[in-house]
Formats: structure tokens, C-alpha cells, sequence
């Protein structure tokens, strides 16, 4: 279970975006949003649907990594403002 872990600094508070996959013990990849160290979001995405397939790993890894972009590109635009 690897993960991105990211500091933005935006309109002089500091965001910090944490991704993980969760492991198929519980099939979902969990992105926590933090600004000046208190939770403000949580988001998760299951990935179920990959279990089994010859290609799950490399599909939950580029669904982890577009999720955690995401909310990076959200936090520059003011969407946690």
C-alpha cells in the first residue's frame, strides 16, 4: 500500500492532501484534506469493480494518483477556501 503525501501552500495557509490506498481488506483509496492541521475532507473511491483483473495494480495506482492530483488542482482553484 503506497500513497502521496502533499504540502500546498495556498493564500498563506498550508494544505496538506494524504492519498492511500486502503488494501483489498478494504477496496477503496482514501485522500484526507487537512489546512493548518485540522481535517476538512475525506474522499473515497472504490475500486471493487478492479478486483481480480490482470491489471488491478496498475489501474488503482493511476486511480490513486488522479484522485490526489485532483485535489491538489481543487485547492488552487479556492474550492477549500
Amino acid at each position: 500500500m503506497g500513497g502521496y503525501d502533499t504540502r500546498v501552500d495556498f493564500k498563506g495557509e498550508a494544505y496538506i492532501v494524504q492519498t492511500q490506498d486502503k488494501g483489498s481488506g478494504a477496496p477503496y483509496i482514501e485522500s484526507l484534506i487537512y489546512r493548518s492541521g485540522r481535517l476538512l475532507e475525506s474522499k473515497r473511491s472504490f475500486y471493487t469493480a478492479f478486483l481480480g483483473l490482470p491489471d488491478a495494480a496498475d489501474r488503482i495506482a493511476r486511480m490513486m494518483e488522479e484522485q490526489h492530483k485532483t485535489i491538489l488542482g481543487q485547492i488552487v482553484e479556492g474550492r477549500y477556501d
